[in-house]
């Protein structure tokens, strides 16, 4: 089936990113705008390094077509790297602040 190999492991990654932050850790982070800049930060960065490494003219990293949705934007880049990215990110910033309200909690 295409898509399934890349698509849905990056699908899935962000799903449970977003439960677990709205079920479990519940740190309001999305509600930050702080997270939001940072975001658009690492999004500043990823474009430029990820269609670098991922240009179909001379591509560094190559990823098989019949895994993934095949749609890429901008500059060649996989959209599936851009939900694993958001996860990634994401869930550690989760994981900081999380550890950051426990210690508050714990000096308290």
């Amino acid at each position: 089936m295409t898509g399934l190999g890349y698509t849905l492991p990056a699908v899935v990654a962000v799903l449970a990113v977003i439960a677990w932050e709205l079920r479990v850790l519940r740190t309001s982070l999305f509600r930050r705008p702080a997270y939001w800049i940072s975001m658009a930060i690492v999004l500043g960065f990823q474009i430029p390094v990820d269609g670098w490494l991922t240009k179909l003219s001379a591509p560094i990293v190559v990823y098989n077509e019949q895994h993934s949705t095949g749609i890429r934007f901008p500059w060649d880049i996989p959209v599936e790297d851009f939900l694993f990215g958001w996860a990634m990110v994401t869930a550690v910033l989760l994981l900081w602040v999380r550890n950051g309200d426990r210690q508050k909690r714990e000096t308290a």
